[in-house]
């Protein structure tokens, strides 16, 4: 890709939409002097407000594209020896924590080893597990499962580690007796080889393991995890067959040989303990054990209830070592072997920066078309959040990222839950944590940094059911957050006098309910033709020609451009129930239960609400269609036509008109909950943390592939 071609169509794009913005109120302000003798109605009124906001966005996408464009022309990324030049010094300590909470093994088998293979000297990993501790017999199975594999993978790489530790001492009795390079170099690719050798055979276990729905997350893990690493272990091998090492060279193999797969795997499960946080949600998941990190604890029993309580070093029995940095990876991703190394560095570059990370991609090549539209756009916010970083608008984005530990203990607060202290490090007042804490870093001076490179992946929702809980909670909190945005800019002079941070950050917020919104009163409100010109069209021609390209150079397809928007189409109500929870919270108080994405092999059945929203926008939009042509309103009757279609295929191909019939069959012989409008329901979510989400039989769906 020619950035600087990329960056002139950029430019160009804006100037387009620009333009034609200008010509569609100078047109739309000529057919009203002409037509309503000057003055405009409410529904004209209406109409351009919906305009501004959609412009609004329009014009935040082209910006911060050309940001990502920007940046990614002038990145430089350090060589390999400089990275890798950490091993000559003590390291900053490192903690990866993997909050988990029911997940399948196979998935988070994948997470931990993505972890443990992340090439860094001085790390290690806390499994965080989230499951109760109590329940059915199928739950405590579950659980013990995952214990058992942590415990598993602790000792497979203790195994490991402890035979290249033996080299490394080995090497060291050998230098009281004498050097020889020669002989260093062929012991140092044998051991470097045998790496490979493992990592190969974690490859046909990864195999053999497999499943259809997730091969294609498999292949991307066996690639990027295992394959290129012991590839490159074996080209390292390769040179050191023919060299002759010195003494300094041969320590530095020695000391980054014994460090690659030394990591201690542990697990933790805060719900053990009686004064510790159990609020459902992942981020008083990871504030529980961060709270944790640099003491000495040991159990104490109290009135039938385990607690943890601080103690001296000598009657510890839990010392969660202090760390420099943390790594949070969420149980459904993996991250590249070289992130730690290339994020540190940045971290170190800058101290100010308290968050680095990658925003997550997701696993290419999904084998279904919902999955596919549904990763297609995660995979374009990778785009628009690498253009934030230009314009100091940064959002910590919680699937990965890296954390200064010092800027998490500025930002603590603490509370009383059920009578004790808790301390609150990520906040959870809303249920997107990561989206809120950001104010509070960025009101204590703090940085935050997308590095332009995809170095993370993680999971799409492979179904709509699963889809609803995951974008529902993403669009709810957003407005609650705000108010203390525009607070803190409005303190600090940044509201005006940094203008594009303002409408970068502040959009961020406001575009589920701005975005929704609009369409939605453009889909049901009947605007006379004369509020609407052909001029508007050409306004949004470059957004949806910038974001087709930016597919393509992702690898998708221009035809997935039409999926997505049919994606969105049926999003539109699960959207607004997210936007509509953030309002009902600001008025009763009580914050929104925090609903998990499920994560299980089978289909999760859709709320009958959002089905029945489906069809009813589907059958107005019908009915919209056939009074515009009666009354020969062609403009507005083409518009319900377009998007009457859009519907039809979107319940074709991403729900099923069987897995519908099914879904609302289910929800009449047992309904787990009343689907009520989301402003009425209370914050009760029958797919929230501490209940099991009950899968549905899967119903074949006809799928046409492009």
């Amino acid at each position: 890709m020619s950035y600087l071609r990329e960056r002139v169509y950029g430019w160009v794009g804006i100037a387009v939409t620009s333009v034609a913005f200008v010509l569609f109120v100078a047109e739309f302000v000529r057919q009203y002097m002409h037509h309503a003798a000057g003055s405009p109605g409410v529904d004209a009124v209406v109409f351009l407000l919906i305009v501004f906001a959609l412009l609004y966005g329009n014009f935040v996408f082209q910006f911060t594209r050309l940001g990502y464009l920007k940046r990614k022309a002038a990145h430089a990324p350090s060589a390999r020896d400089e990275l890798e030049s950490i091993y000559h010094s003590d390291a900053p300590r490192l903690a990866i924590l993997v909050p988990s909470y029911r997940e399948e093994p196979r998935v988070l088998q994948q997470t931990i080893l993505s972890a443990a293979l992340v090439e860094y000297p001085a790390r290690r990993i806390a499994v965080l597990i989230d499951d109760p501790p109590a329940g059915g017999s199928e739950g405590l199975a579950a659980l013990q499962a995952t214990r058992q594999l942590v415990v598993d993978l602790d000792c497979e790489f203790r195994d490991q580690a402890s035979a290249l530790l033996s080299e490394q001492q080995a090497f060291l009795r050998r230098l009281q007796r004498g050097f020889d390079g020669a002989e260093e170099a062929v012991r140092l690719a044998h051991a470097y080889q045998g790496i490979a050798a493992w990592l190969d055979a974690w490859t046909t276990r990864i195999d053999a393991s497999s499943v259809p729905a997730a091969a294609h997350a498999d292949r991307l893990f066996v690639d990027k995890i295992l394959r290129g690493p012991a590839d490159a272990h074996r080209r390292r091998a390769a040179e050191l067959q023919s060299a002759t090492l010195d003494r300094t060279r041969a320590a530095y193999e020695y000391r980054r040989l014994a460090s690659l797969l030394a990591v201690d795997i542990e697990s933790f499960e805060r719900k053990r303990y009686a004064n510790l946080s159990h609020e459902p949600n992942k981020a008083m998941n990871l504030n529980s054990y961060i709270g944790l990190i640099g003491g000495w604890y040991r159990e104490v029993r109290r009135n039938g209830q385990l607690h943890l309580e601080a103690c001296p070093r000598a009657a510890a029995t839990l010392v969660p070592p202090d760390a420099d940095y943390l790594l949070t990876i969420d149980a459904d991703s993996i991250v590249l072997p070289d992130y730690a190394l290339r994020l540190v560095e940045i971290m170190q570059a800058n101290a100010r920066i308290a968050v680095a990370q990658t925003p997550y991609s997701a696993f290419p090549d999904a084998p279904g078309l919902l999955e596919r539209a549904a990763g297609a756009t995660t995979d374009i916010q990778y785009v628009i959040h690498q253009g934030f970083t230009r314009y100091n608008s940064t959002y910590w984005v919680g699937a990965n990222a890296l954390l200064r530990m010092t800027a998490l203990r500025e930002i603590c607060k603490h509370r009383r839950e059920r009578g004790h202290d808790i301390a609150v490090f990520i906040q959870d007042r809303t249920v997107i944590e990561d989206t809120g804490s950001t104010v509070d870093l960025i009101r204590g001076g703090w940085i935050l940094h997308n590095y332009p490179e995809r170095l993370a992946y993680s999971a799409t929702p492979p179904d709509f059911g699963s889809l609803i809980i995951q974008r529902r909670r993403w669009s709810n909190g957003g407005l609650l957050i705000l108010p203390d945005l525009l607070a803190h800019l409005w303190r600090h002079g940044r509201l005006v006098g940094r203008f594009a941070e303002t409408a970068v950050r502040s959009y961020y917020l406001v575009s589920p309910a701005l975005a929704n919104i609009g369409l939605l009163v453009l889909l049901l409100y009947r605007f006379d033709d004369n509020v609407s010109n052909w001029w508007l069209p050409l306004t949004a021609l470059p957004y949806y020609f910038f974001y087709g390209r930016d597919l393509r150079s992702s690898g998708y397809r221009w035809s997935d451009l039409l999926r997505v928007y049919a994606l969105n189409l049926l999003l539109l109500p699960v959207n607004l129930a997210g936007v509509l929870r953030s309002l009902q919270q600001a008025v009763m108080g009580r914050k929104a239960t925090f609903g998990r994405t499920p994560k299980i092999e089978q289909r999760t059945q859709t709320p009958a609400f959002y089905l029945l929203c489906q069809f009813a926008l589907l059958a107005y939009l019908v009915a919209m269609m056939a009074a515009d042509l009666r009354d020969g309103l062609l403009v507005h009757a083409s518009f319900s036509a377009i998007n009457a279609g859009f519907f039809v295929y979107g319940i074709t191909q991403f729900l099923g008109w069987r897995n519908c019939l099914a879904d609302l069959k289910a929800t009449v012989v047992a309904p787990p909950l009343p689907e009520r409008a989301p402003a009425l329901q209370p914050a009760i979510d029958a797919t929230a943390e501490e209940s099991v989400v009950a899968p549905v039989p899967a119903v074949q769906t006809v799928r046409v592939e492009a």
